[in-house]
């Protein structure tokens, strides 16, 4: 099995040992995404946004190693509060469409940076 590193500024640089996403053959992990805004490495304001800017790490990473949010067949949703469930899925609906790649969603005590929601993914590449 080879492994290749996936690594974009277009989302943010990894903040520990870790690769933004590795690849393998045709499939792509991505680490899990902070709401962190890469170019001001400042999370954004409130669970919505954060969700979408998660969102847009996840897509811009895909992006880079091939792959689009269409390609996806799984996310695993860390959330700070699952009362936010709800907000989140409204922000999540806007990214992915049917088939919607299978999921979940787990309330964890504590977050990279004190973040309100973090979100990773596999994908198939054609």
């Amino acid at each position: 099995m080879s492994k290749k590193q996936v690594a974009t500024t277009k989302a943010p640089g990894a903040i520990g040992p870790y690769s933004q996403a590795i690849t393998t053959g045709s499939w792509v992990y991505t680490s899990g995404q902070l709401g962190l805004n890469p170019e001001t490495g400042n999370l954004a304001e409130g669970v919505q946004e954060q969700a979408r800017q998660a969102l847009n790490n996840v897509q811009a990473i895909l992006e880079e190693a091939g792959a689009t949010l269409d390609h996806v067949v799984k996310t695993t949703v860390f959330l700070k509060d699952m009362n936010d469930f709800a907000a989140v899925n409204e922000v999540y609906s806007t990214f992915f469409k049917e088939p919607y790649p299978a999921r979940s969603a787990i309330e964890v005590a504590r977050l990279p940076k004190d973040g309100l929601v973090e979100i990773e993914a596999v994908a198939r590449k054609k």
